[in-house]
């Protein structure tokens, strides 16, 4: 499959509102212009989310506006107990743009505040990120979350970024930054507990999505980022029912560059306790899952739907880099995640 590689800034809207110029980049040159969208606000997607990993916790905290629904959830995970791990979701019933996300992946800061609640992330000067999060009566027992982090970027990092159509619905499309190259510093309190991220030891992965939904769909993606010998390590793929004929969703990431794949096999069912296979069409990845932790979402608003299931554990596997070299990585702290939409 030839997929088509954007180099130049381009818009991903036309005049008229429709979605163009689709393939994929190494670097965020597809701008995003909403004012521009025919779609009604109620079918637009958006949403900014990180995934922290250290060898024994991981952290993950998104802010979602899917139009009929927005929400804040938060993920703290012991890799280690899985019976301490704990994730809560502060819902908005039809958000429609009150969360005010970035139209530009590289610049401006996202705020969600509901009653004493307080979560900012924030761009600054040359990549670097900044996490923020002060939860009071967060956990099961009333305890409080609280913490910042700091993400920068390894040097020369490359992001994979794609914009994809659907071909049954000329207004929908998804355009999409994933970038598993930070590294993670700082502290993320959780009542008596302390998540502490170090450079070498924390890990960190940006994953930015803008679009228009289709009536329904379903979406598979799985990350990871961490290191392996002397290297950094870390890939994203995924797969959806949008068009991805012009650029897939896949790459693999060795020191923050990018190795791009065809299509990804994804297994049919996730299952907890067993360990989960992925290849690549084009026989330049081979990977498996093993689970520690699983977590399930069912939101449900009138004609409304968002079932979604998240796994979170390590990847193990080789990969065939471009230039024919085989990769070979053990115990990737990563997640798995399918989410099936409808409304």
């Amino acid at each position: 499959m030839t997929q088509t590689e954007i180099t130049e800034p381009v818009s991903i809207l036309g005049e008229t509102g429709r979605p163009q110029n689709f393939g994929w980049a190494r670097s965020p040159v597809f701008t995003y212009n909403p004012s521009l969208l025919n779609a009604a606000r109620r079918k637009k997607s958006e949403s900014d989310r990180y995934i922290l990993f250290s060898p024994t916790h991981a952290v993950l905290l998104e802010i979602f506006d899917d139009g009929y629904l927005g929400y804040l959830c938060i993920s703290v995970i012991y890799l280690k107990d899985r019976k301490k791990s704990f994730v809560k979701t502060l819902v908005t019933p039809f958000s429609l743009g009150a969360f005010d996300l970035p139209y530009d992946s590289n610049s401006g800061s996202v705020k969600f505040k509901q009653k004493k609640a307080l979560v900012n992330f924030a761009c600054m000067e040359e990549g670097v990120r900044l996490i923020k999060v002060d939860i009071p009566n967060f956990g099961p027992r009333h305890e409080s979350i609280v913490g910042q982090v700091v993400l920068t970027p390894l040097e020369g990092a490359e992001s994979l970024v794609t914009h994809m159509s659907w071909r049954e619905n000329a207004e929908a499309f998804s355009c999409s930054r994933r970038s598993p190259g930070y590294f993670a510093e700082g502290v993320i309190q959780f009542g008596i507990s302390e998540f502490v991220f170090t450079r070498g030891d924390g890990w960190g992965i940006f994953d930015w999505c803008r679009g228009v939904r289709p009536r329904s769909d379903l979406r598979f993606w799985a990350a990871a980022s961490g290191q392996t010998g002397d290297h950094h390590a870390g890939f994203s793929v995924g797969h959806c029912l949008a068009d991805s004929s012009l650029g897939t969703e896949n790459a693999f990431f060795l020191d923050g560059k990018i190795h791009k794949l065809n299509q990804i096999s994804f297994p049919a069912s996730l299952d907890r306790y067993k360990p989960s296979r992925f290849t690549s069409s084009d026989n330049r990845l081979e990977m498996t899952f093993t689970p520690l932790y699983e977590q399930e979402e069912n939101h449900q608003m009138f004609f409304y739907s968002l079932k979604r299931r998240q796994l979170f554990g390590s990847f193990s596997g080789k990969a065939i880099l471009d230039d024919g070299l085989k990769f070979v990585f053990n115990d990737l702290k990563g997640m798995l995640e399918r989410r099936k939409s409808r409304f």
